[in-house]
């Protein structure tokens, strides 16, 4: 089934959409750019929201400085083939200047420290919103957000107090000091962002087929051999064919055992999934409300 004879024509659409109606209602936009799937499919809907013009979006980075060195590669490649400007915000900086303390203890995760410099980084752009790629399938706090999502002077998030969006009608007035998080894939699935790679022929970074590469399985989740994460006591890597479902801080960050190395064969493998895309993610385990909590203090 083509693109156009498709669900997936619809969302496109929609997500289309809220880019326009987010670069008619705010005056510095910025696209919220990990270097993952959902990153890279924003910025290519970014590009046809507004050919034959530049997407009117600054892509921002927030680099935990523990990214796997591919993701980083194919960020700098994107971003020059397309002629985008992108700003990156260092957590290390965010350290080095005290606003943050490393977590004590092996292999420290930075990816609740990215916060603190998300927010600082808007401040310095001026930001009045941030588009990110985040999905209400992804994660039960996300499935709380609406498409413009409201954050006070202070970065935070409300859950209990939002804007209603009724007949496609998006309130984005802010009052001094306080500005929005835009969700133009709010509606949309895993299956449907693969679907559309397929369609699209949208290139990703090799870190999401299958290949062989040392792991250690820790509390669950499969951690890859990187300069960030050391072994405790009793481990040994073990070389697996593994793919990333999901693509953050190598620290926290776990991979699937897979032999999925076509964007067929990822289509086949979502479709028979039995956990979320971030099941794999160490740091959503941390609590019950892991996710929410970071919300509320003004993660993505």
């Amino acid at each position: 089934m083509t693109l156009r004879h498709s669900h997936i024509r619809e969302l496109e659409s929609e997500s289309v959409f809220l880019m326009r109606e987010v670069a008619a209602q705010f005056e510095r936009p910025v696209l919220l750019f990990s270097g993952g799937k959902d990153s890279i499919l924003m910025v290519h809907l970014a590009r046809k929201a507004f050919y034959p013009a530049s997407i009117p979006f600054l892509l921002v980075h927030i680099d935990t400085g523990h990214n796997f060195p591919e993701t980083i590669a194919f960020r700098d490649e994107l971003v020059a083939d397309i002629g985008a400007n992108l700003h990156v915000g260092l957590v290390q900086d965010s350290i080095d200047a005290g606003r943050v303390k490393e977590e004590e203890g092996p292999n420290p995760s930075r990816n609740g420290l990215q916060t603190t410099t998300l927010l600082d980084t808007l401040a310095e752009l001026k930001a009045d919103v941030a588009l990110g790629g985040g999905r209400r399938d992804e994660e039960k706090a996300r499935a709380k957000e609406r498409f413009f999502s409201h954050r006070d002077r202070f970065g935070q998030w409300d859950p209990k107090n939002q804007r209603p969006e009724l007949w496609n009608l998006f309130n984005g007035r802010r009052g001094p000091g306080e500005h929005f998080r835009a969700f133009p894939l709010s509606n949309w699935t895993e299956m449907d962002v693969w679907q559309y790679i397929a369609d699209e022929d949208v290139p990703m970074p090799e870190l999401y087929f299958a290949h062989r590469r040392n792991v250690v399985e820790r509390d669950g989740v499969l951690l890859a051999d990187s300069e960030f994460n050391e072994l405790l006591d009793g481990e040994a890597w073990e070389e697996r064919m593994i793919r990333f479902r999901t693509i953050g801080d190598a620290t926290c960050t776990g991979a699937v055992e897979s032999t999925a190395s076509t964007v067929e064969e990822i289509i086949a493998e979502v479709a028979a999934a039995r956990q979320t895309e971030r099941g794999g993610r160490s740091d959503d385990k941390r609590s019950e409300a892991a996710m929410e909590d970071r919300k509320r203090q003004g993660y993505f």
